[in-house]
C-alpha cells in the first residue's frame, strides 16, 4: 500500500448549492439557492449532472431544495471533516490544515506539526488566505452502500449546522447514525452582513414525513438486519479512520485545484514582501511560506510560534 495516500470514502458524485461561472475572461463561484447533485465529469459548462439529480427534482426544472440521505459512518467527525485549510492558488496543493489548536504545514523541510491559533493571532489569517473547509459525505439511493456524493464547504453556517445536527443525532439515536433516515436541507436567513438578502445553507434533519421517534425505530430495526447479515460498522469506522489519518491532507493536488477554483478563489498580487507584484512569474503561497520561515529563523525567531495556520474569513454558505 501507498505510504502517506490518505484513504478517503469513495466519491461517485457532489452536492453543491453553487457553480462556477466565466465572468470577463474569469471563472469565479456563484450562489444559487438550490442543490445541484453532479458527477465527477466536467464539460464546457462545468460539472455534469448525476442522473440522480433528475429523479430527485418533483418535477422537470423544479427547485431540488430536499435530499433524502443516509451515512456512511456511525461516528460524527467521520462523515463530517472540518477543518481551517490553505491552499496554494497555483498548484491547488493543500499547504496547512489545522483545527484551532495544531495545523499540519507543508513547508521545504517537510511537513510539520505547528500552533493553530485564533483568527486574530495569525497574520496568514488575517489576510484571509485560510478558511472553514468541511466536507460531508452521504448516500443517496441504495445503488452503491459504500460509494458517496460529497457536499464541500468554506460557510461557516453550514459547517456549524451539520457539525451540531451529527452530534445531536448521535446522542439520541445511541450512536446509530449511519441507519437513520436523513435529509439534506437547504435553508436561507438574512444577516447584517449580507444586507438583508438571503444567503443559503445546509442543515441536515430527519426525513420529511418522519418523526423523530420513527426515525430512531427505523434506525434500530435496519441495524438489527445488517447484523443479522454479518455487516460490522464499528470495522468500517474502524477502517474508514485509518484510512483517513494516512495522508497528511485529505485533499489531493489534483482535487485541490477544483477546491480553490470554487472556495478559494482570490489571487495574492503582493510579494512575499508586502509590496505589489508588477512583472515575471509570482512566487506560489509554498514559497511565500517557506520564505517567511527563513526570514523568522535568520531574525532568531521560533518558526513554529510565529507562522500558524488560522482561521479567515467566512464563505457563502
Amino acid at each position: 500500500m501507498l505510504k502517506g495516500l490518505a484513504l478517503t470514502p469513495p466519491v461517485i458524485g457532489r452536492i453543491s448549492i453553487g457553480k462556477v461561472v466565466e465572468k470577463n475572461g474569469k471563472r469565479l463561484p456563484e450562489k444559487d439557492d438550490e442543490f445541484t447533485v453532479t458527477s465527477q465529469v466536467q464539460g464546457r459548462d462545468g460539472w455534469v449532472n448525476h442522473p440522480v439529480d433528475e429523479t430527485l427534482r418533483k418535477t422537470p426544472g423544479s427547485k431540488l431544495r430536499n435530499i433524502p440521505v443516509r451515512l456512511l459512518f456511525d461516528d460524527p467527525d467521520l462523515n463530517l471533516r472540518a477543518n481551517y485549510s490553505l491552499f496554494d492558488r497555483q498548484t491547488g496543493r493543500p499547504l496547512c490544515v489545522g483545527n484551532g489548536d495544531t495545523c499540519r504545514r507543508s513547508l521545504a523541510a517537510g511537513v510539520q506539526t505547528l500552533p493553530c491559533p485564533s483568527p486574530e493571532a495569525c497574520d496568514l489569517g488575517m489576510e484571509g488566505r485560510c478558511k472553514p473547509y468541511g466536507r460531508l459525505n452521504v448516500r443517496i439511493g441504495d445503488d452503491d452502500e459504500l460509494g458517496s456524493f460529497v457536499f464541500r464547504t468554506t460557510g461557516f453556517n453550514s459547517i456549524r449546522t451539520l457539525s451540531a445536527r451529527l452530534k445531536y443525532f448521535h446522542a439520541v439515536s445511541g450512536g446509530q447514525l449511519s441507519t437513520l433516515p436523513l435529509e439534506l436541507r437547504l435553508r436561507g436567513k438574512s444577516t447584517t452582513q449580507s444586507h438583508r438578502a438571503p444567503i443559503y445553507y445546509v442543515d441536515l434533519t430527519v426525513k420529511t414525513g418522519m418523526t423523530m421517534a420513527e426515525a430512531i425505530v427505523s434506525a434500530k430495526a435496519e441495524c438489527y438486519l445488517r447484523r443479522d447479515a454479518g455487516f460490522d460498522q464499528m470495522a468500517l469506522d474502524d477502517v474508514a479512520r485509518q484510512g483517513f489519518a494516512e495522508g497528511a491532507f485529505e485533499e489531493s493536488e489534483e482535487d485541490g485545484a477544483a477546491v480553490v477554483e470554487e472556495f478559494f478563489p482570490d489571487d495574492f498580487d503582493t510579494s512575499p514582501d508586502g509590496q505589489p507584484q508588477t512583472s515575471g512569474v509570482r512566487p506560489g503561497l509554498a514559497d511565500k511560506l517557506n520564505q517567511k520561515a527563513n526570514r523568522l529563523h535568520s531574525l532568531g525567531a521560533p518558526v513554529s510560534a510565529s507562522t500558524p495556520e488560522a482561521p479567515a474569513q467566512h464563505s457563502r454558505n
